[in-house]
């Protein structure tokens, strides 16, 4: 075989990736910088750049964000901070909306799965019902949060594939949220049963 033949035989393959099809700025927004860009597993690898953002998210919340005291049987037990999250997950969704589809129109292609922006809001949605101070506390907690996200992204029980059928862009980010909101109750339950989360 010549070198060509073994090129032909043995050489990767240069596939085209659909993002290119649109501007950098959606591209970069659409993929949350770059994340959704990996060839496997785009929509774990975007659910997992927003898992490791989160860390630095809770910081910012605990020092920076709104805080009441947190008060049972008339005993202070410390802060607790709600919030960031929530208003992340919301910020990112209506935000995002035009990048979608943009992104969907200029590529001609319909909830592709290199737009991972959606599994970002959903993530964030997840953490919304956890004070920022637990989350320091048991960093662990993320790791759950993620793996109870994909779950409801992946499988969509509960209604949320109906969720996927809006129209457009919608469609594309509404089901993240609504997985998001399922697994943050369900986090929740788990951490009040367990007695981390008082």
């Amino acid at each position: 075989m010549n070198k060509q033949e073994l090129k032909e035989k043995y050489g990767k393959k240069r596939v085209p990736h659909e993002w290119r099809g649109t501007d950098k700025f959606t591209a970069l927004v659409t993929t949350f910088f770059g994340s959704g860009m990996s060839p496997k597993a785009p929509g774990t690898m975007g659910s997992l750049a927003a898992t490791i953002v989160a860390y630095p998210m809770a910081v910012f919340s605990s020092r920076f964000w709104f805080q009441y005291t947190h008060v049972i049987n008339e005993q202070a037990t410390g802060t607790r901070t709600y919030g960031l999250f929530l208003v992340a997950a919301l910020i990112v969704f209506f935000a995002a909306i035009p990048s979608v589809k943009k992104a969907m129109k200029d590529t001609g292609t319909e909830d592709p799965g290199w737009i991972v922006i959606d599994e970002v809001c959903g993530i964030f949605m997840s953490l919304a019902f956890i004070p920022a101070e637990i989350i320091l506390a048991h960093p662990w907690i993320l790791a759950i949060a993620f793996g109870l996200f994909r779950f409801f992204d992946i499988l969509k029980p509960l209604g949320i594939h109906r969720f996927e059928k809006f129209p457009g862009a919608w469609g594309v980010m509404a089901d993240d949220l609504l997985g998001g909101i399922y697994a943050g109750i369900l986090l929740l339950i788990g951490l009040v049963a367990s007695g981390i989360l008082p």
